[in-house]
Formats: structure tokens, C-alpha cells, sequence
């Protein structure tokens, strides 16, 4: 068959490039594909969730390694950009390294993403349940009653995103626009009311707090190097947008600009409430102590009801962020059955013709959570939310490899995000930086667990892989579409 000349084919949507039908509605603007990538970050809940660590392991000073962080993942989210200006499919990293090197190296992509979100849905939401909702209740410390609300946010959370992506964005760009009046206005109160009533310190920037006699405080895996988790497990999802490349408007430039322009506002956002909480600190060792100490710092500055107030936000943030990471993976298991390589493939790749969702992908997302709700102890859930931060830094830094080896056969659209002719020093700065992230993520002692559940995760892919290669050989040797539509 001959192919169609480059004209037409820019004509073409970047779907039927890929050999796909259009199945997915395409309904996201370009604030709804940001809310998507920032929502994923959610800075308000990844320093909700970390600064108890931060304070305890490297005192207040362990702030300032935020913006290492934040210039490093943006360095990742620029390389992530160029590959999602190019092939805008849902799958993201999936289908880039499926058309870019080959479908069984793509595999492994999918594989990782796959693993990763689904134990990112049922982390975000125990998370919503055990630190927001429950103490937003006046309920007291309990794991079996923090299952049981997981269990129903992640039921609600499946109807809305099977009901329509359209209600996913409008939620989830809610939850976006108020976590940025949130963090803004939260931190321009602290720094108002710590000089106003003189409660809090601006010597807390510099303190190593309850951390100060530890020993091998700068060894590596020590409290210091510790404090970077906090970044390194909050500046991680931005590639979220591509994921629902499909169903965004104009994805080729849309898309691109979302993944980094999140990382950006996240980076800055982050950095400023980090600095009004540590400032507004009165009493460190009893805030270092408390089990929420962000919610303790509002509770000392504000009174009570703020306390409830930011509970309340932050469980908004938390819900449309467990939201958005369910949608993600449902599209990662949409985009590999459809090409046969996913367990169930005839069934998961089924979409509704009504909602425009994949219905059977998003069920499946739900289960998983039932599942590792259900049959897995408080110590080994534990350890399995632990590990999965160690899959994003694997997931980037495969990326940025990918791209360093097939970026001169890349086609260059014009008009879509690219970096010209800092496209090599930022690549190559972005890969040592991920090998950064990974010796950080797995240096200290207590990340040996989390590290073999991830051996564990890869082996147990492993199998399917080889039932692949066994009974269905043809979906890992063939391409749906035009792959060198994508090349020169």
C-alpha cells in the first residue's frame, strides 16, 4: 500500500498515524491537560505527606534540597516533552519506546507504568483516608477503618472516571485551582502572621532540628541525603498529561507544555510553602514530634479551624489526585491491549461507545486496590507503597536513555515543543541527574524491601512476557501503523 505524502499526514490525526481509531473523545483543553500533570504532583499533598520525614530525618534545613530537586526533575520533564510532542498516544513512554526501539522494549516500559500507578492509586488514597478524612472525622488512629474508606474512595473515584473524562477534568481542575489559591494563600498568612504575632523563626531555615547529633548525618543514606525523597516522591507524574494524549486538544503542543510547566509551578509553589511553614514553626521539637505537622503548624498560627479548613482542601487535593493517577493507568492498560499485550487484552481494550471511557481498564485499577487492600499486612502494604517510588526514577531515567539513542532519527514537527540545539546537554544532564535519583531512592539500608518487591514486580511481568513470546510472539514483533511516520 503506498503511504500517504508527508502533507497528508500532517492532516492526519496523530491516532490514525499510530493505526488506531479515534475511540477516546478528545475534550481537554489546555488548562485541563495541565490540571491533569499537576494534580499527579500535587504538591500540597506530597508535603503534607513527606515533612514529617524531612523534619525527623535532616531537621528544617533538609528544605533546600527541594529546589535541587525541582531543577533536576525539570531537566527529566524537558526530555519527556520532546518524546510527547512527537508520538501524542495514550500510553505515553509505552508507545514511544514500542515505535522508537521495538515493541518488546516498549513492553518493559508498559510493564513498569503499569505496576507504578496502580500502587500510586491505592498509596494517594490510604493516604487521603488515614490523614485527612479520618482526622478531618474525629476518627481515631485505626488501619482496618483506613482500608475501608480506601475501599470507598477508590469505588467513588472508578464511577467518576467510567462515567466521563470530561467530569474527571472538571473535578480534577477544581481540585488544581484550589490547591494554587491554597498553597498562595496559606503561605503569604503564615509569613503575615509570624511577624505580626512574633510565633515562629526564621533560624528554623538553617536548623538540623531533632536531627542535629545524629550520626552519619551527611553519609550517604544518611538523614541529609533522605530529605531529597521528599522531592524525589512529590515532582514525579508529570508525564500524566501524555498518558491522556488521546483525549487532549491539539496534544502536540498542549501536552508538551503541561508536563513541564507543571514540574515549573510545582518546583515554585512547593518551595514558597516550604519556607512559610518552616518560618512559622514556634516549637520545633514538639512540631518535629507531632504526627501532622503541617496541620499543627496551621492549628498553632490559625486556631482550630483552620486546622479544619486546610483538611478539607487538602482532601480535595488528594481525591482528584488519586483520580487522576486511576485514569492514567487505565489508559497504560487501555493502550496495551489494544496492541494484545496485556493480560485480558480482548477485554481491557473494550470502550464504552456511550462514556468514551475504557470501562473494563478502570474496573481493573479498582480491583487491584481491593486486592492489596484486602490480603496485604499494614508492614507489606507499607513496604509496597515504599517501592513504588523507586519505579518513576527507573521509569525517567529509561526514557531519557530512549531518547538519547534514537533523538537524530526523530521527525521535527513544526510548531511543536521542541528544544533545538539544547536538546543534547539537557538530555545528557537529565540522565546523570536520574542516576542521582536512583542511587538516592535506593542507598539507605531500609530501601533493601522495597527494592526486591521491585525485582518481584519485574520477574512477575516476566512471565506473562514469556507466555507473549510463547502463544502470541506476532504482538511483540509488529507495529499497529506507520511507525516511520514518526522519524525522518
Amino acid at each position: 500500500m503506498a503511504k500517504a505524502s508527508p502533507d497528508a499526514r500532517a492532516d492526519e490525526s496523530s491516532v490514525e498515524l499510530g493505526g488506531y481509531q479515534q475511540e477516546l473523545k478528545r475534550t481537554l483543553g489546555s488548562f485541563q491537560v495541565f490540571a491533569i500533570s499537576f494534580a499527579f504532583i500535587s504538591v500540597a499533598v506530597g508535603i503534607f505527606g513527606t515533612y514529617d520525614d524531612v523534619l525527623r530525618d535532616a531537621g528544617p534545613v533538609g528544605l533546600w534540597l527541594w529546589p535541587i530537586a525541582t531543577v533536576g526533575q525539570i531537566l527529566v520533564a524537558l526530555v519527556v516533552a520532546q518524546l510527547a510532542a512527537r508520538i501524542p498516544l495514550s500510553g505515553s513512554s509505552y508507545q514511544w519506546a514500542s515505535r522508537l526501539a521495538n515493541p518488546k522494549v516498549g513492553w518493559g516500559f508498559g510493564w513498569l507504568t503499569f505496576c507504578y500507578l496502580a500502587i500510586a492509586v491505592v498509596a494517594v488514597d490510604n493516604a487521603l483516608a488515614s490523614q485527612a478524612l479520618m482526622p478531618l472525622a474525629g476518627i481515631q488512629p485505626d488501619e482496618d477503618t483506613a482500608r475501608l474508606i480506601t475501599l470507598v474512595v477508590l469505588l467513588v473515584q472508578t464511577l467518576l472516571a467510567v462515567a466521563s473524562t470530561r467530569i474527571v477534568s472538571m473535578i480534577n481542575a477544581s481540585a488544581v485551582g484550589l490547591e494554587l489559591v491554597l498553597v498562595v494563600v496559606v503561605a503569604l498568612a503564615l509569613f503575615i502572621a509570624v511577624a505580626v504575632t512574633g510565633h515562629g523563626e526564621a533560624g528554623n531555615l538553617t536548623s538540623r532540628g531533632a536531627a542535629g547529633n545524629a550520626p552519619g548525618y551527611f553519609a550517604v543514606g544518611g538523614g541529609l541525603m533522605l530529605a531529597m525523597i521528599m522531592g524525589l516522591a512529590t515532582l514525579v507524574g508529570f508525564d500524566a498529561a501524555a498518558n491522556l494524549a488521546e483525549e487532549a486538544k491539539d496534544p502536540y503542543r498542549s501536552v508538551p507544555r503541561a508536563i513541564v510547566g507543571s514540574v515549573v509551578a510545582a518546583g515554585l509553589l512547593g518551595m514558597l510553602f516550604l519556607i512559610a511553614l518552616t518560618v512559622a514553626i514556634d516549637d520545633l521539637p514538639r512540631i518535629t514530634a507531632s504526627g501532622s505537622p503541617v496541620a499543627a503548624i496551621m492549628r498553632d498560627q490559625f486556631g482550630p479551624a483552620m486546622e479544619r479548613t486546610l483538611l478539607v482542601a487538602i482532601s480535595f487535593a488528594f481525591f482528584g489526585a488519586g483520580m487522576v493517577v486511576m485514569t492514567a493507568c487505565s489508559r497504560i492498560v487501555f493502550a496495551m491491549s489494544r496492541d494484545a499485550r496485556f493480560p485480558v487484552h480482548r477485554l481491557m481494550r473494550r470502550v464504552s461507545p456511550r462514556t468514551h471511557t475504557p470501562v473494563p481498564a478502570t474496573i481493573l485499577i479498582l480491583l487491584v486496590g481491593v486486592v492489596l487492600m484486602v490480603a496485604l499486612p499494614g508492614a507489606a502494604l507499607l513496604e509496597l507503597i515504599t517501592a513504588s517510588t523507586i519505579l518513576p526514577a527507573i521509569i525517567y531515567g529509561s526514557t531519557i536513555v530512549l531518547y538519547l539513542t534514537v533523538r537524530r532519527r526523530l521527525e521535527r514537527r513544526k510548531g511543536a515543543f521542541d528544544l533545538g540545539r539544547f536538546e543534547l546537554p539537557v538530555a545528557v544532564c537529565a540522565l546523570v541527574w536520574s542516576v542521582i535519583s536512583l542511587f538516592v531512592l535506593v542507598a539507605p539500608p531500609e530501601a533493601l524491601v522495597p527494592a526486591l518487591i521491585v525485582v518481584g514486580l519485574l520477574l512477575a511481568g516476566g512471565l506473562f512476557f514469556l507466555c507473549l513470546l510463547l502463544y502470541n510472539r506476532e504482538a511483540l514483533e509488529t507495529e499497529p501503523g506507520d511507525v516511520d511516520v514518526f522519524k525522518h
